[in-house]
């Protein structure tokens, strides 16, 4: 099959590209830098250079590579830019499905969240309604954007990604969490910024690895349409879950939060669907383990 990946030099693209090569199929990777470019090519992959806030670069990328599939990948977190990837999520997808239409793509594979639901008591499956909460409408519209975007291509698999953990991620050795455990941020940093605290408290989180994400996004390209919660088997607190991966990256233990402070949406997420009809079978089950690759 030919595929484009946009975002393919990412966290998740750039495992997800050699799977797809060695896979058999014919992939395009877009990419911001020339450096992004030498990397597709020594994986095997074909190699743009695309803007994805252009609409003509976009049209013209998956023109010349006339896939027949479109996997998206595009994020702006490496600097913790909030505002860049809700735009990248409106108008970068826009592009991207505009693209892809024109070009006669039938199929869609984007990358979209699991921490967007409605606040409740037990962990989220894809039935569940994305919040409505004021405070979270810039996050949630962005992503409601995504997936209808995506959902103008014939066949089109939204996987709701939870926290990526693993290499090139903000949970990994020498990352942006462990930098907080050790209280050596820096002041200013965007990313510590959009973080918040990091606090052994009541939070519910659900954990994916980058690898997991990105065999999930090989799978996805023979599902049926939907949305798919991509997240391991175990949400846990940050109580449960903080200290067994400070132990992970040799960071010091924190202090368990005084109090609770959950908030209604940090409920983690169902991984039923993907696990038990779709036949998804995670490399890392469970971040307890998983956590111990770090």
């Amino acid at each position: 099959m030919r595929i484009f990946v946009a975002g393919a030099t990412g966290a998740v693209g750039r495992r997800l590209v050699p799977l797809l090569v060695a896979a058999g199929h014919e992939v395009t990777g877009g990419t911001r830098t020339r450096e992004g470019a030498e990397r597709l090519r020594g994986q095997g992959a074909s190699a743009v250079r695309v803007d994805v806030f252009d609409a003509d670069s976009v049209h013209r990328a998956v023109a010349d590579a006339a896939p027949e599939a479109v996997v998206h990948q595009l994020t702006a977190l490496t600097n913790g830019d909030r505002a860049e990837n809700g735009r990248i999520r409106r108008e970068g997808t826009r592009h991207l499905v505009d693209a892809a239409k024109r070009a006669g793509v039938s199929r869609i594979v984007a990358q979209s969240i699991s921490w967007a639901y409605e606040p409740g008591d037990t962990p989220a499956d894809e039935s569940t309604p994305l919040d409505r909460a004021a405070e979270r409408a810039g996050l949630v519209g962005s992503l409601r954007a995504l997936e209808e975007a995506a959902a103008e291509i014939e066949t089109h698999v939204v996987l709701r990604y939870g926290t990526f953990y693993g290499p090139g991620t903000w949970y990994a050795r020498g990352g942006p969490i462990e930098a907080a455990l050790r209280g050596e941020q820096a002041a200013g940093d965007p990313v510590a910024a959009l973080l918040g605290p990091v606090v052994a408290g009541d939070a519910v989180s659900s954990f994916v690895h980058v690898e997991d994400a990105a065999r999930a996004a090989v799978a996805a390209l023979e599902w049926p349409s939907g949305t798919v919660n991509i997240v391991d088997d175990e949400p846990a607190s940050a109580r449960a879950w903080l200290p067994e991966f400070a132990a992970a990256v040799g960071a010091p233990a924190p202090a368990p939060a005084a109090s609770g402070g959950r908030e209604g949406w940090e409920r983690g997420a169902d991984n039923t669907l993907a696990r038990r009809r779709l036949g998804w079978r995670p490399l890392h089950p469970t971040w307890r383990t998983g956590f111990r690759t770090l």
